[in-house]
């Protein structure tokens, strides 16, 4: 069994993303499980026979041996003409269709038709991506015009979040990219945007310190985003966070 193998049916069979580092980890423990149960039998006076060479190879296996796998895989899909590849994003590795069999791909949502951007809301998400995290009087300090409705198309595609507040007067809001946002734009981190390096560290003009209060947009953005955050913990089984949850959900009732 080949460990480029074993990894499409890791990838193919998982609903969420895979790291490289997961994949390994996923290999290495089914060895280590397969040496218990080869142990135990032993133990028992049960008759068996030593693992085969190809897992005992898999024992200490790497995220190295992972990627180079993964790269075998992608040569073996472009030499078939196969209609999928393995790409990496910002949450791990996935099975996507290549974009020249995207228009057949279509034809499976026909009520869904792709929306493009508006010139400033591509500019408010570009502030938001390079400068993350980063308020909203900050990103309006840049533009030099309001951003709420901007920020609140942003909000709704899922390309922008709430990811806490500053900690400055009146505790302005924080927004940030989703994991949407790398998966759209096909990139891991905001390292790999065009010279993410150079535009990070240009000096922003200065917000007004009046406009650090949240607006009554954002109060209501960030109401839907605790509520978002509060539901996907609860899917997740957080357990930590399962009693805020409930007195969250009393205090409304």
């Amino acid at each position: 069994m080949e460990l480029s193998s074993i990894v499409e049916a890791l990838v193919t069979s998982s609903d969420d993303p895979l790291s490289s580092e997961e994949i390994a980890r996923l290999v290495r423990a089914r060895v280590a499980e397969a040496e218990d149960i080869l142990a135990r039998k032993a133990e028992e006076g049960e008759t068996t026979e030593p693992l085969p060479e190809w897992m005992t190879a898999l024992a200490a296996v790497s995220e190295e041996q992972i990627i180079a796998a993964i790269a075998e895989l992608n040569r073996a899909y472009d030499e078939t003409n196969r209609a999928f590849s393995l790409r990496e994003g910002a949450k791990g590795w996935r099975i996507f269709t290549r974009v020249d069999y995207g228009d057949f791909v279509k034809q499976l949502f026909p009520g869904r038709k792709p929306e493009r951007l508006s010139a400033p809301a591509m500019e408010t998400l570009a502030i938001i991506a390079y400068r993350q995290p980063i308020t909203k009087a900050a990103i309006e300090a840049v533009r030099g015009v309001s951003c709420d409705g901007m920020l609140q198309k942003l909000l709704d595609r899922e390309l922008v979040r709430i990811g806490g507040r500053a900690d400055l007067p009146g505790r302005p809001l924080l927004y940030e990219t989703t994991g949407l946002f790398y998966e759209h734009f096909g990139i891991r981190s905001i390292d790999d945007l065009p010279n993410a390096g150079e535009l990070r560290k240009v000096k922003l003009p200065e917000p007004k310190e009046d406009s650090n209060e949240a607006s009554p947009e954002e109060q209501l953005a960030l109401s839907a985003a605790e509520k978002k955050a509060q539901k996907q913990q609860e899917a997740a089984g957080d357990e930590s966070n399962q009693s805020s949850d409930e007195e969250t959900q009393t205090a409304e009732a």
